[in-house]
């Protein structure tokens, strides 16, 4: 076929579709209208929407129809229980189970105790996973790969493999054995004063050096001090998102810094921070989310007497009046249950709320989707 052929090809095509246009230009609005509707193509297009459209709303309602339950049995008061016409709209709506679970539940005060706990674990996770995740993107050292290795390999160990270890560590917390020796010399002062070493001679000294160990349970010092050595919960993949971010960084714009004069700290701080705001921010709401409804270090490292957090305020409180013998208690206890933990999670919805675009953004800039 040569070039004249192709030529007339496309003029029978050319022709061809004038004459549609005519014959278009001949029809009614309506008509048009009804060669449109009833077209192979759009009809093909209208099922296909269709599908979609029951698709998602039957993927949604699978996902959202437990939320809606549960909200739903937080307004029930105890008679709509026993009653068996009642789905999911209460005949007799009531705020008890809120009203009650915040008084007497001591909500406000363990909300401000894990406040105060998820923000300092997700400042400093943030801060030193940053920190941790560009030295193994932008620089190279012998025992790079090791140790990215390392941090990789916490996230595979489960926690409770390291549970016992981590409660004696910090149950006798000392470094390089120092607070034993001074231990030691206290307890010898103590026996050339009494003549002999006596529950009551100990006694004189401070209760944390009795032992030759601090005890830091119960306080915020072991989740602040797993934090800052990049090893808390979930800080592996932490460290491992920053590190994939800033291995998309340009290393042009860290030449051009050092041209200018600027160090690496400086270059660090004014150029590099600035460009991974998003993904810090990403990073952060993990941190805060799972500190926020952690069970396992808070109950490994804090009694519930001492510190009280958002976990514990799940329970039936007393002033709800209900009989244990009640007859349908095992399903208004559930749904008391439940309404605990929607106030624990409904901080965290109203936090997402308003970063979600920080969140995406840093999720598709981490180099971890797909």
């Amino acid at each position: 076929m040569n070039k004249y052929d192709s030529l007339s090809d496309q003029e029978k095509r050319l022709k061809g579709k004038m004459q549609k246009l005519e014959f278009a230009d001949k029809l009614s609005k309506a008509q048009r209208l009804k060669l449109r509707i009833f077209s192979g193509y759009f009809l093909t297009q209208v099922v296909w929407l269709i599908f979609r459209l029951v698709l998602l709303v039957g993927v949604a309602y699978i996902i959202l129809y437990p939320f809606i339950t549960k909200i739903a049995g937080s307004f029930m008061s105890a008679q709509d229980f026993t009653d068996v016409t009642v789905k999911l709209i209460s005949k007799y709506p009531t705020w008890d189970q809120y009203r009650v679970v915040i008084n007497e539940n001591r909500y406000f005060e363990a909300f401000f105790n894990t406040l105060t706990l998820s923000l300092l674990c997700a400042l400093i996770q943030m801060t030193v996973c940053a920190f941790v995740g560009y030295g193994f993107a932008k620089f190279k050292f012998k025992g790079n790969n090791i140790l990215f290795l390392c941090v990789v390999f916490t996230m595979i160990v489960p926690h409770e493999t390291l549970q016992l270890a981590m409660f004696m560590k910090f149950r006798y917390f000392d470094i390089l054995n120092i607070l034993g020796i001074s231990s030691s010399i206290a307890q010898n002062a103590v026996a050339n004063e009494y003549g002999i070493v006596t529950s009551a001679a100990l006694g004189d000294l401070p209760a944390l050096m009795q032992d030759g160990f601090i005890n830091l349970l119960d306080s915020y010092w072991p989740l602040g001090i797993l934090s800052i050595g990049g090893l808390a919960f979930k800080n592996g993949l932490y460290i491992f998102m920053m590190r994939q971010f800033f291995k998309g960084v340009p290393d042009e714009l860290e030449e051009a810094a050092y041209v200018d004069g600027s160090g690496v700290f400086k270059t660090y701080v004014r150029i590099i921070l600035p460009l991974s705001v998003p993904m810090m921010i990403t990073v952060f709401l993990f941190s805060f989310a799972w500190q926020w409804t952690d069970t396992f270090y808070t109950n490994l490292f804090f009694n519930e007497n001492v510190t009280w957090l958002l976990p514990n305020i799940i329970s039936v409180p007393k002033g709800l009046g209900v009989d244990p013998t009640f007859s349908a208690y095992n399903l208004y206890k559930s749904a008391v249950t439940n309404t605990c933990g929607l106030l624990i999670i409904l901080p965290l919805i109203i936090l997402y709320c308003f970063a979600q675009r920080y969140l995406i953004q840093g999720i598709e800039r981490s180099g971890i989707v797909g």
